[in-house]
């Protein structure tokens, strides 16, 4: 009987540890069971979207990736515009003006422009001139009677016979000539100064686009007064203070 009863307790001892195991699997700790609960919260309120008319749960909102990549490009739109120096040169290097194109700079465009159609019209207008004297003077300088397109610059009924007139007129077309030659070669230059003129505008404005030009650039006065360690005496005087 004594045996019965010793070998009942043991199998009860042998039982405990898997009731006790068995215990925790069902019920968790407090702890465990708050962060259970939390991700199935956490779940519940990625998968679930509540209807505002109607307070039912409904399927989850899906973003198409078109709306993300809008949204992007809107930002992208707001930010300020920086140019690249290297091909706002390169652009007005190929086509004038392109450059101030570029930079959005497109109040510059008529200036520019507007050289350009001066400096052509001077390079036009003195290389004619300068055609037409030219042969001139060569025709009054030779002794062939039948060439004479120096006549066209006289008045009709103009006697120019005399030795005289003749030395007049050869220096006169001469003068004209070397005149209309000289401004011809200053309207190339004027043309190409203007073309280099909106390259380096195109570089100078890209380079200093994202300069600060805020408020706290500044420049203040102001008395001062300067501890001399010399004499050991103040001094007073001016200051400029200099904020960037």
């Amino acid at each position: 009987m004594r045996q019965k009863r010793l070998l009942h307790i043991l199998f009860l001892l042998l039982l405990l540890p898997v009731g006790l195991f068995a215990q925790q699997d069902e019920k968790p700790t407090p702890k465990a069971q708050r962060h259970r609960d939390a991700m199935i919260a956490a779940e519940d309120a990625d998968t679930t979207v509540v209807n505002d008319t109607t307070g039912l749960a409904s399927r989850p909102l899906v973003v198409p990736d078109s709306v993300l990549v809008d949204s992007v490009s809107r930002f992208d739109a707001n930010k300020v515009w920086i140019p690249d120096p290297n091909k706002a040169v390169w652009l007005a290097t190929l086509f004038p003006g392109a450059g101030q194109i570029y930079n959005r700079k497109y109040w510059k465009l008529p200036i520019y422009y507007g050289g350009f159609v001066a400096c052509t019209y001077a390079l036009t207008w003195n290389s004619r001139m300068y055609k037409d004297y030219s042969q001139a003077y060569l025709d009054i300088m030779d002794s062939d009677p039948r060439t004479n397109s120096f006549m066209d610059f006289l008045p009709p009924g103009y006697d120019a016979s005399s030795e005289a007139i003749q030395n007049q007129l050869k220096n006169t077309f001469k003068n004209k000539k070397d005149y209309y030659r000289k401004y011809r070669d200053l309207s190339i230059f004027a043309f190409v100064g203007v073309y280099l003129l909106s390259i380096i505008d195109a570089y100078v404005d890209a380079e200093l686009s994202n300069f600060d030009i805020s408020q706290d650039l500044s420049m203040g006065i102001s008395p001062a007064v300067i501890d001399d360690n010399v004499s050991r005496k103040n001094a007073y005087g001016v200051q400029y203070v200099l904020t960037f």
